[in-house]
């Protein structure tokens, strides 16, 4: 028999071996795939699937068995758990089908020399045949023989779990003990003395008598399906794990210097990656050793599944390597991007790390799936730098900044189109698109459904006016990096980069003052789609901004744009330059005694919608005049209300009826309003009891303040 020749756990103990006894020694660990923690139960029935499929499926060969063979009785130098669960396997075929004695004898043959509990359990279950009529365990620590003493044998007590758990994994399966004879699982095994070691090593490898840790399994099986297709290659991760990757993480760790859960997360990220490029979606749930199974076990990956599999271990190489390259992470990742603009730089989010390895290796995942702290376009914002990391030699250092900040626009403009859903998986094409960017500097036409389409054509066009003006780069960055725009300047254009640093001064005054000197301007708000709603701005909530300033399906981007444009046209951007501007057109307005829409929302705070900066014409019946103020993002609630009533006296506006009414219980009355007058109705009847008509101007706007004639005839009549 070569070391190559796969055996059975029976054929061990055959003469061609001459191998006669397997003795577990002192010097090992106990027994461990039987213990009860999550991780081991884990493991176990990982192990049990494996056999399951072995005698259901197709025959398997596990990974190489070690030992030393002194006068016929093998000493295990690796393998003792393998062996150990074999044997339990073997034992529970051959007892439940009454398997002939002579073909089993061989069982009698492995022993523990942990301790004479675990010795004498192994010689006396060999001689015992349960029932099956009950739990396995209950029957057999019921017998005479087995003393209570035995069940503090830790050893002994992970053989009576493993028992259990392979009833109930064999319990149904026919010619259980014909299929392990015919060879159904096998394994390699090779002496000490023919790999050339001493018995040092074998000290070594056991000196510590401890448990593996889940990390120690997770390498042990990646090298294990690795080493089926390319044993060069196994041997070479193997070794970058424990050496070159491992030092590259070690700064990245907390005090015990615990790499472990730093590698699973970024190995889970370019598992993800390998995923993506494959056109398909990770699964949720998938712990590490799921991963290994779908990305590094080639008889799962179809035809020419060698190919694929040795192409997703180099793809992990790379991944790690490429960080190698540089002399840290974190001043690679200090050099590209930053919190505040800077030239040259990115900006990051400011709720998330700009070292960016350091923030995968901290909160890229766990078992349970994708955490929120490292969200899908953060994986794309990485994707881009290991790209560039792996293509130095093509991907030029003096041109990457500029890419990067290319897909990074793109980035925080397709909030919406990175997803993963079910019915729509679009990260695909978002790397094949990123991967391009960052390896030409552009936007490849190509590729479908990747970014915000609005957004990639302004970077062609962004791409375009540099290529003309390099000089504008540092004004244009420093107009995409405003904390409103984030990376679309659509708002203002290209045209208009002369006024970025008065866009800033802009948004650097209280925003409810801003909100009343663009509307001194004009109608500045845009409607939203096909529905009821209008969006305008707000005194506190960035988001409203943003909703304005970003292209979308609403109606009036333009308009809102040549707002703003002529707003910035403005000698000084002032805190007193937009005080004197409401001034002066409200006082305009009153001169002219010509009340506009405008005239109210920018004289009465009522007018401008609160949080969310919405409107709806839900009640307005085809009069524009009409609008609701919304203080939800897209309902109406009992909180909506209308303006023109609730300027006049908003302590008695109606929540029952949606802020469409003025409630005047003691005169028994409640007041609305119509496009040209105010109505007062008896409660009880809806009776029409008065009629407020409000003045007009020939241009249709009203010519009386209707707010202040409203709050005269409460103030007259003792309403409030």
């Amino acid at each position: 028999m070569t070391p190559t020749t796969p055996v059975s756990f029976a054929e061990i103990f055959d003469g061609a071996t001459g191998i006669k006894k397997i003795e577990i020694p002192p010097i090992q660990r106990d027994y461990a795939q039987g213990r009860r923690s999550a991780e081991t139960n884990r493991v176990r029935e990982r192990f049990l699937d494996a056999l399951y499929k072995a005698v259901t499926e197709k025959a398997v060969t596990l990974d190489f068995i070690y030992g030393d063979i002194k006068d016929g009785v093998l000493i295990p130098l690796d393998g003792q758990q393998r062996l150990t669960t074999l044997f339990l396997l073997y034992w529970y075929a051959a007892k439940k089908e009454n398997a002939p004695q002579r073909e089993q004898d061989f069982l009698a043959g492995f022993s523990y020399d942990t301790r004479y509990s675990a010795r004498n359990f192994c010689a006396e279950l060999v001689k015992f045949s349960p029932q099956f009529q009950k739990n396995l365990k209950k029957e057999i620590t019921n017998e005479a023989w087995f003393p209570a003493a035995w069940q503090k044998d830790p050893t002994v007590n992970a053989m009576l779990v493993m028992i259990c758990a392979i009833d109930e994994k064999f319990k149904d399966v026919k010619n259980l003990w014909g299929k392990l004879k015919n060879g159904a699982i096998t394994f390699y095994f090779q002496p000490v003395k023919d790999m050339g070691l001493t018995d040092d090593l074998y000290i070594k490898m056991n000196s510590r008598g401890k448990p593996l840790t889940a990390f120690e399994h997770f390498k042990a099986e990646l090298e294990r399906k690795i080493r089926a297709f390319d044993e060069k290659l196994a041997e070479t991760m193997g070794s970058k794990i424990d050496r070159e990757w491992t030092n590259l993480l070690w700064s990245y760790c907390n005090e015990n210097h615990i790499v472990d859960e730093a590698f699973l997360r970024y190995f889970r990220f370019v598992c993800d990656v390998i995923c993506y490029e494959k056109g398909e979606s990770p699964q949720e749930g998938q712990d590490e050793f799921d991963l290994i199974e779908e990305c590094f076990n080639h008889a799962n990956l179809g035809s020419n599944g060698k190919t694929k599999a040795r192409q997703n271990a180099q793809t992990v190489t790379e991944y790690f390597d490429c960080w190698l390259r540089v002399n840290s992470p974190a001043e690679f990742a200090a050099e590209f991007m930053c919190s505040e603009h800077e030239t040259g730089k990115i900006m990051v989010d400011g709720r998330y790390d700009v070292d960016i390895f350091k923030d995968c290796l901290n909160n890229y995942s766990d078992k349970s799936g994708r955490l929120r702290q490292f969200p899908l376009n953060r994986m794309v914002l990485l994707y881009a730098v290991t790209c560039y990391l792996q293509n130095q030699n093509t991907a030029a250092k003096a041109d990457f900044g500029r890419r990067l900040r290319i897909v990074n626009n793109l980035i925080q403009n397709s909030a919406d189109e990175i997803s993963d859903r079910a019915d729509r998986n679009r990260m695909p094409a978002i790397l094949a698109q990123t991967k391009n960017i960052i390896l030409t500097g552009k936007i490849d036409k190509n590729v479908k459904n990747s970014f915000n389409a609005h957004q990639l054509r302004e970077e062609e066009e962004k791409t375009e006016f540099l290529a003309k003006n390099p000089a504008a780069y540092d004004i244009l960055t420093k107009l995409e990096d405003s904390p409103i725009l984030h990376g679309q300047i659509s708002i203002l254009g290209l045209k208009n980069l002369h006024l970025t640093d008065k866009f800033i001064a802009l948004f650097g005054i209280d925003w409810d003052k801003v909100d009343c000197a663009l509307m001194t301007v004009g109608d500045y708000g845009q409607k939203e789609g096909k529905g009821t709603l209008y969006q305008y701005g707000s005194k506190n909530n960035i988001s409203a901004w943003d909703a304005l300033f970003h292209k979308s399906s609403n109606r009036g981007f333009e308009a809102t744009g040549r707002i703003l444009a002529e707003l910035l046209e403005l000698p000084r951007i002032t805190d007193q330059a937009l005080t004197q501007k409401i001034e002066n057109f409200l006082a305009e307005c009153e001169n002219k005694k010509s009340f506009s829409w405008r005239y109210y929302y920018v004289k009465y705070a009522a007018f401008r919608p609160g949080k969310y900066g919405k409107y709806s014409d839900y009640y307005a019946h085809g009069d524009g005049r009409l609008l609701c103020v919304l203080q939800t993002l897209q309902r109406i609630s009992s909180s909506t209300y209308d303006p023109y009533i609730a300027a006049a006296d908003k302590a008695h506006v109606s929540r029952e009826h949606y802020g469409q009414r003025l409630i005047y219980p003691n005169c028994n009355v409640y007041i609305t309003s119509k496009s040209d007058a105010f109505e007062v109705r008896n409660m009880d009847t809806d009776k029409l009891m008065e009629t407020l008509p409000i003045k007009k101007t020939a241009e249709g706007e009203d010519g009386e303040n209707r707010v202040e004639k409203l709050k005269k005839y409460i103030t007259d009549n003792k309403m409030s």
